[in-house]
Order: C-alpha cells, then structure tokens, then sequence
C-alpha cells in the first residue's frame, strides 16, 4: 500500500511503499476514503523538519540535553546512532481520517467490514491506504454520511473538547482567537448550541473566510480592537476566551485577559505559552485558566486508547470516543457545515505539493483533505528492497528476520548482527509497515515483511530476532519454535508463568538435541569487563555480589510498567541482574527474597533483592528508580576469598588481590552485546548453546520468585515450591 512520510533529516514529505499496517488486539483494519491535512501542527512539524541540524537542535533543547547526557552515560557511538535513528526514520503524517473497514481482529464488538468510519490519533490514522486503529479511537457512521466531512473527525472532537472545557450557557459570549480550521469548528461549535461568537486572527484572509462563514471577526492589528471586542459583549466583556492559535507570543493569552469579564475562563486550545502578566487584569478579575487536552479524557490513557477500557457514562460523560461521535451526529444533522472548510483537495500521490503550499502560504488555504481512490483496495503485499535469494543461495550464512524494531534494536542489536560469511539479513516486520522501511533500508534487508506467517513460513529465515513489546514475547516465541525456527528473544522470555510453563513443555516436547536453538538477550555477561572479572574469580569457592542499579524513574503511563503489555520493570529489566549473578556464581538460585519501598501504584522499581545460591554464593540486587541521573547506572561489587572487585557501569573493573595488588582496566561502555550476538551465531552453526537452555529458564523462574516475594512477603524456596519444580 502507500503511505505518506517525512524523514526528520530533510523534513521532505514522500510517498511510500510499505505493507499495510499489523491488525493488532482491539483493533480495526480501515481502508482510507479521506484524509485531512491539520495544516497547523503538520504544517510545523513539516517546517521544522526542513531546518538545518543547529536549527533543530535550538527547536529542541530538551532532546539536545537527553542526547549530551546519553553521550556521557554510553558514549559518543550510541549518541550518535540515537540521533540517527530519529533523523533517518519515516515518520508517518496525518491524525484525522475516514474510510471503510476491511478488518476486524477477534473480539471487538460494535465494528463489522463494510461499517463506514472516522478515526483518530496520531500514528494510527495517517495518511495511507489502510489504517489500524484501537476501537475506542474509531467512531462508526451512517451509511450516507458525507465522509469528506467525516475525515475532519479529531479536529471536530480536539474543537468540541474546547468548548466543553469553556463550559458556556446559552446566550452566553465567547472569543475565539486563532481562525484555522480548529478555531473555526470551535466557532461553528460554539454557535450552534446558543453562544455568540467573536472571532481574532493576524491574517486577513482567515478572517475574510469566517466572515464568509457567517461570524463576526476582526483582524487582531485593528486599532482599538479590545473595545471593539467589549462592545460585542455588552461592555461587560466576554464569558470565556478559546485560543486556538499556535505562537510563542504572549500576546494571545493576554489579550484574553483584557476582554474577559470578571471572574471569566481562559481556555487554551492551541500551541501557546501561559506567562500572562498578573496584572492589570487576571489577578483583579479573578481570571480562570484551563487546558483542553486534545480530543477529550481518555487521551493519553493506554488503558483507553489501546487496551478499549472505556470510562463509565456516570462519571465521564464526554471521553474522546463521546466527543467524537457527537461531533460526527452534528455534522450529519447539518448542524455544523462542516465540508465548507475544505478549500484544497490532493490525491495521495500529490500530497507533497499540498505541503509545499502550506509552507509557501503562496494561497490561502484552510482545510486541505487527501483524497484515496476507494474503488480498489490496496494490496497488502510485503516490500522487496532487492532481489529476494534462492533457498540454497546463503552458502553457510544464517538467514534473519527481526521481528519488533524499536530504540534497542536498532541502537544496540542490529548495528551488532555479525554479517560477512555468518549472517544475511532477509525479512523486517514491525507493528508499523513506514517505520520498518527505514530499517530495512538501513540495514540492508531483503524485504520488509507482511505479517509474521510471511517471516515464520520463508525458508530464508533461519533465525527470528524477537525485539517487540514484551506482551508478545512468548506467542511469537512459541510460534516460531512450532516452526522449527532458532529464536532469539530480547529479554524479557515471557510476562507470566502460564506463559513460562507452556514454552517450557513446548521444548521439552521438541526434545533437548532437536529443539531449535533460543537465546535470551542477556547480553551484560559477554561484556569484556564481566569475563575479565569472571576469570580473576575461583569458581570453587562461593562468593558474595551486590549488584546496585541506579534505573532512573520511568512514567506510570509508560507501556513499560503496564501488567499486560510490558509486565513491570521487575521483569522487564531486572531479570538481567539476575542472571547476571547467577552466571558470575556458576551456580543456579535456590532462594530468592525481596522487599520494596511502597508506592501507591505498587511498581515495585525500588525494590532490594536477596539471593541464594546452591554453591552457596550470596547476592543483592540493589534495583532503584528514585536515584540521581548524574549517578552511574550500574555497579558491581565481588567478594571472595581475599579478593574484592568492582564494575563500575561497565566502563573499568578494578581487581583488589588479597596481596595489596590492583589490577584497573578501563575504556567506553560495553555492555556486550556485539559479543553476545557473535557468539549466538557462531554457536548457532556448530549446534552449541550459547545459553543452555537451563540457565534461561531457572533465571527467568528466579525472577518471577522476586514478585512471588514481593506479594507475599516471605523468602521463595526455588526447590520446594511447586510451581518451579
């Protein structure tokens, strides 16, 4: 199918070739009709990207700092890759679409195929062919609903959010300032349930068209437009004032303050700073500022957006499905002339001149629509980047597809795939077809892939790399190994211990000498450092570690720390340190016990963790996510029979001899993952494990154990309790 996209590098809007995006859980397959153009934040977006590398750095301090300070953490090569990656990927355009569903995935009610659409929300409803979107951003429509109309779809709700936030009574008055398409839903909003409105825009032109449109407008450099504005509302001044303009000019929320009445409401719709000046008029006049958060309550929420977990009508009457369906009821009704917005209309393959115009502002233009031929469906087809090899034509090399290709793979896995005579990359597939292009091209894959029956099903993959959202790790694990492929899994291996036990009896049943090869991407025991330490220890003796990690504080909203989707940060990232004990000890947990800080969210990321070992090694991990970043990440400290050593962030071991001898070795980060994926495939060729299998699942059942503790506060016997025989 096609879609467009922009590199952030050049900010140049193309048309590409990708597969049609992946059907996921609670979602929707929908086939565009129209696509709308927010000629405001796409427009910025778009301009932005254009700037020079000096110019978007000052565009964007604060990735600028998170860049110095990854520099610093990690080293100028994964800073340099980090910034790469943001500039050389496809970053899909649009958020407001309308169509026709093709696809329906198992278990959502409400949608059949054939049900016309409007959706919402960025990186769902882009500006492509085909379209996933989760339910909850999907609204259905009548059969002979106008879709032009309907494609104005999240600037309609983001518009109908304002004016619910101004909270206005009929007969009231209101200001709306900014005349783009939002401001001028608002306006239309505004009038059709009893509020007049004042409309104030810099540009002639839009304020030409609202006066076209039927409202009253001014320009804002008219001379003594406050009492102007004050005469409309009777002298008293305005109930409330909607900025739907985007600056970074005081100006706006300023003169809001000016024709305000007493005790009046301030809404910010659009892109503008806050630092009114106090005086003369928002202290004076007890002035209320409020926020209009996108298309409604449930924006940003992943139980919402993503999982379909609505909000009760008795205590959320508006969420931003609600806000949605109204607005698509009043432009049915004709309450709202919706469709006279529409000033350009573009086919897919033109839409890079839509862009062009907009920066230029050559014309005016309010709403721009793309337009999709619907009377063909889009083929769902993987890519080709080149000539795709014969079965028998790797000559030795291990075939790969990467399945999940966000930040860490392509910061720490992909740039490290052995390649010459061991590797030959075939297949990417991620959740997004745009987003895997890029990747393909840079890496150099064969093709970018349809879905994961296309990778399992190439008898040029040997070898699937699982790099997703941890939710997935081990169905895609499991289906992979039914099809007698190798699998490497970034950790974690799975989210419960239903999921462990089934992929455990699954390999046993594939037999320990044909089962294919796993691997878990435990990557931090192949570090130089780790083996030089390892091989300073003697492995007769038991021995003493305390792990301390500095993890840093990640948000509540993150996907990371959902249950379901990425199963906590216990599981997610501290099932390394625990294999990482166990592997420095030789020896398997026996015992594990843990206690954490209590928070009212109950994420257990600050959490100390004991060990047990059989050879009678001891560990603590120390895991802590309320530390200082100016902190190193990760420290290690060994002790054993006169001997101390010490890992500092993988950057220098210090080795103490029991004789007063130090021995330091020091140099830039090295976590190990260049020699843990150069082992995996050497040992994939000469039929080795590289982790046997064992060491994976006692140290994964070991982990599990910590939440087992944490829940029950008691220390968990590996040996004794049922669940890990």
């Amino acid at each position: 199918m096609k879609q467009l996209a922009q590199k952030l590098a050049d900010g140049r809007p193309v048309v590409v070739d990708v597969p049609a995006p992946l059907l996921g859980d609670g979602m929707i397959l929908v086939q565009n009709y129209y696509s709308v153009v927010s000629v405001g934040t796409e427009g910025a977006t778009v301009r932005s990207a254009r700037k020079n590398l000096i110019a978007k750095a000052l565009d964007r301090p604060k990735d600028v700092k998170a860049t110095l300070e990854l520099m610093k953490r990690q080293g100028p090569v994964q800073a340099y890759r980090a910034v790469m990656k943001k500039l050389d990927a496809y970053s899909p355009l649009g958020y407001s679409s309308a169509g026709k569903v093709i696809d329906v995935a198992p278990g959502v009610s409400g949608f059949a195929v054939g049900d016309y659409v409007a959706c919402a929300g960025v990186g769902y409803a882009s500006h492509a062919e085909i379209v996933a979107v989760p339910v909850n951003l999907c609204v259905k429509l009548r059969p002979d609903a106008d879709m032009r109309a309907a494609a104005y779809n999240s600037l309609g709700a983001i518009a109908l959010q304002g004016v619910r936030q101004a909270d206005l009574k009929l007969g009231e008055k209101c200001a709306v300032v900014g005349l783009g398409i939002v401001g001028i839903l608002a306006c239309q909003l505004l009038e059709a349930s009893g509020v007049e409105t004042f409309g104030i825009d810099l540009d002639p032109r839009a304020v030409e068209k609202a006066r076209e449109l039927g409202f009253n407008a001014q320009l804002r450099q008219t001379p003594g437009i406050e009492n102007e504005a004050l005469n409309v509302a009777n002298g008293i001044g305005f109930d409330a004032v909607i900025i739907a303009a985007a600056t970074s000019s005081l100006d706006p929320i300023n003169l809001a303050g000016k024709i305000l009445r007493k005790k009046g409401r301030v809404v910010v719709l659009g892109d503008v700073p806050t630092g009114f000046d106090r005086n003369p008029d928002f202290y004076p006049k007890e002035l209320e500022l409020r926020m209009s958060c996108s298309y409604g309550p449930g924006r940003y929420d992943l139980n919402y957006e993503e999982k379909g977990i609505d909000y009760p009508f008795g205590y959320v009457r508006w969420t931003e499905n609600r806000n949605m369906q109204a607005f698509q009821e009043l432009a049915y009704r004709g309450k709202i002339a919706v469709d006279s917005l529409t000033t350009h209309v573009f086919s897919l393959d033109d839409a890079p001149q839509a862009y062009d115009m907009i920066l230029k502002r050559a014309e005016y233009f309010l709403g721009v629509l793309l337009k999709y031929d619907e009377s063909k469906a889009p083929k769902r087809v993987d890519v080709n980047l080149r000539d795709s090899s014969p079965v028998d034509a790797h000559k030795g090399k291990i075939g790969y597809a990467f399945v999940g290709a966000g930040s860490y793979a392509q910061g720490s896995l992909l740039p490290n795939m052995p390649q010459g005579d061991l590797c030959e990359p075939i297949a990417i597939l991620t959740k997004s077809g745009v987003s895997a292009l890029r990747v393909a091209e840079k890496f150099h894959f064969q093709r970018v892939a349809k879905d994961i029956d296309d990778v399992l099903d190439d008898p040029n993959v040997d070898l699937v790399m699982i790099a997703t959202r941890h939710d997935l790790h081990a169905k895609l694990l499991m289906r992979a190994l039914k099809k007698k492929k190798r699998v490497f899994v970034e950790k974690p291996l799975c989210l419960t211990l239903d999921e462990f036990l089934e992929i455990r009896s699954l390999f046993a049943s594939l037999g320990a000498e044909n089962a294919p090869k796993i691997m878990l991407g435990f990557n931090r025991r192949f570090s130089p450092y780790s083996r030089y330490l390892k091989e300073a220890l003697n492995p007769n003796l038991p021995m003493a570690i305390s792990y301390r990690v500095n993890a840093g504080a990640i948000p509540l909203n993150s996907w990371i720390q959902d249950p379901v989707l990425g199963g906590g940060r216990i599981l997610g990232e501290a099932c390394h340190f625990v294999d990482y004990v166990s592997w420095l000890s030789g020896s398997a947990p026996t015992a594990v016990s843990a206690v954490a800080i209590p928070d009212p969210n109950a994420l257990n990321d600050v959490v100390a963790i004991q060990i047990k070992m059989a050879n009678g090694s001891i560990a603590s991990i120390g895991y802590y996510a309320n530390g200082s970043k100016s902190l190193s990440k990760e420290r290690i400290e060994v002790f054993q029979g006169g001997l101390s050593a010490v890992v500092d962030d993988f950057k220098r071991i210090d080795i103490y001899a029991s004789d007063g001898k130090i021995k330091t070795r020091k140099g830039v980060q090295n976590k190990g993952q260049a020699t843990m994926l150069d082992s995996y495939v050497r040992d994939l060729k000469e039929g080795r494990d590289t982790i046997p299998p064992a060491e994976i699942f006692q140290n994964t059942l070991a982990t599990f154990a910590v939440l087992d503790s944490l829940r029950e506060g008691k220390v968990v016997s590996l040996a004794e309790t049922k669940e890990y025989e």
